[in-house]
């Protein structure tokens, strides 16, 4: 389904962006570490004035094309004030059979002034009994054809340059639409989405799910992009300009996963995507085991769809090969190994070094030899997640036929789960967290394989290497 390219048209002026608090200065302020893969870049004079406060202002081509660099680069994100009204957008919530979630919802946008006048367009997916509301124009589907096909409908009613998608069983924060429209000022973002957070619920999987969410993207904020800390944007809550989804929007022949089908056919198209966490809507998750399961494999299947959409995009690890080979020996134990792998590691610094270097100077090899432990340290957690999520299937053959295998898995298990725990030790004991994650892992793992078995294709299962900044 073919969208529309992407404007060539700069920042305006008054967008202003400020750098990441991640980012890290060097030589003097020349220099801007940071992002999401990690990148350098060197700031030429009038740049690192410009940017003597952390803070850009856009007020002609030359600031507008920096803040740009900088947003794509993930070194920085837009720094603008929440918008007065929503003047422009109309509401689109697709729903089949939740008659009390969407009242719910209706009753939230219209209790926030700023979304209260909005107007709202109801697609009603063939539920048993049809909706009926004063709240909102109706759009009915004699019969179901999925979520895409409903938020389809909605948006080919919209008669605004905005739309925002809301799934019925959401709850807005207050203020969510306010924090994210000002970014809808970059005449080259397609979307923006807030945080998924959890409607606080009853039942043992409530703790887990409030700090390890599925649709949470996370406390940081983020360009989003295929291969990069933030790939991706649930569809549960989205805002989006209008014009840019004029090719059809989502692809209605997917059931799941067509919320990162679009990203990434926007992205293809040269749109920008952001992940705004200031904004929050929150989402109710199942609360009973068995359905919790059965959402989570449902998810899994979605990986192998977009293998055969997006060839190259779609990896359950992404890893330079020589930190994996290096990783994997220290991990396997014995002198040699580790010798090995230190040799890996050892080369690896000096290369980035050179890579580093300013013309005429020594190469950086202190900064190098940090920088490359710490994707190291990145690498192996990701591939520590990959045996116990993505492929434990085959994690656990290995252990089934040998004992050794075994109790090197038990122990990625137990230390993969114990460093996930401990930024939410206040929130969630580690026995549940810990019972979660793995059946989390479990659900989502074997809904994997079983798309990838259907697809007859191993696309969704295989490594990758990281995205060259």
């Amino acid at each position: 389904m073919a969208l529309p390219a992407a404007p060539e048209l700069r920042l305006p002026d008054g967008f202003a962006v400020r750098l990441d608090p991640r980012v890290r200065r060097r030589d003097g302020g020349t220099t801007l570490l940071g992002g999401a893969p990690l990148r350098l870049l060197r700031l030429a004079p009038r740049a690192r004035a410009l940017l003597a406060d952390d803070r850009l202002v856009v007020r002609d081509g030359a600031t507008a094309a920096l803040a740009a660099h900088l947003l794509d680069a993930g070194l920085a994100h837009p720094d603008l004030a929440p918008a007065p009204d929503a003047t422009g957008v109309t509401v689109v919530i697709p729903v089949k059979d939740r008659p009390v979630e969407l009242a719910r919802l209706l009753a939230a946008l219209r209790s926030d002034p700023v979304t209260a006048e909005l107007p709202v367009v109801v697609v009603d997916d063939g539920s048993a009994a049809p909706v009926r509301t004063d709240d909102a124009v109706v759009v009915r589907h004699g019969t179901a054809r999925g979520p895409a096909a409903a938020r389809n409908a909605g948006l080919r009613a919209v008669r605004t340059p905005f739309v925002a998608f809301l799934d019925s069983d959401c709850v807005p924060r207050p203020g969510w639409l306010a924090r994210l429209l000002p970014h809808l000022a970059d005449p080259r973002l397609a979307l923006v989405a807030p945080r998924i957070v959890a409607l606080s619920g009853e039942g043992w999987l409530s703790g887990y799910e409030a700090v390890e969410g599925a649709l949470d993207m996370g406390r940081q904020a983020a360009p989003v992009r295929p291969l990069t800390a933030v790939s991706y944007v649930p569809s549960a809550a989205l805002l989006g300009r209008t014009a840019a989804l004029a090719g059809g929007g989502f692809d209605e022949a997917m059931r799941v996963a067509e919320d990162v089908d679009l990203v990434w056919r926007l992205t293809g198209a040269g749109w920008r995507v952001r992940y705004d966490p200031a904004a929050e809507v929150a989402h109710e998750h199942p609360t009973g085991t068995a359905e919790w399961l059965r959402r989570r494999t449902f998810y899994g299947t979605g990986a192998a769809l977009l293998a055969a959409r997006h060839d190259g995009l779609v990896s359950p690890l992404v890893v330079a090969p020589d930190v994996a080979a290096a990783v994997g020996l220290a991990a396997a134990g014995g002198r040699r190994g580790r010798a090995v792998a230190a040799g890996l590691l050892a080369v690896r610094a000096v290369r980035l070094s050179r890579r580093l270097a300013r013309p005429g100077e020594r190469p950086p090899l202190g900064l190098a030899a940090v920088l490359t432990v710490r994707a190291t340290g990145v690498s192996a957690r990701a591939m520590a997640r990959a045996v116990t999520r993505h492929h434990w299937p085959l994690a656990a053959a290995a252990g089934v036929l040998s004992r050794a295998a075994r109790r090197r898995l038990l122990g990625v298990a137990v230390l993969e789960g114990l460093l996930a725990w401990l930024p939410h030790r206040h929130e969630v004991g580690p026995f549940r967290h810990a019972a979660a994650r793995r059946l989390d892992d479990l659900a989502y793992g074997a809904g994997l394989w079983a798309g990838a078995v259907r697809a007859r294709s191993a696309a969704a299962l295989l490594p990758t290497r990281p995205p060259r900044p």
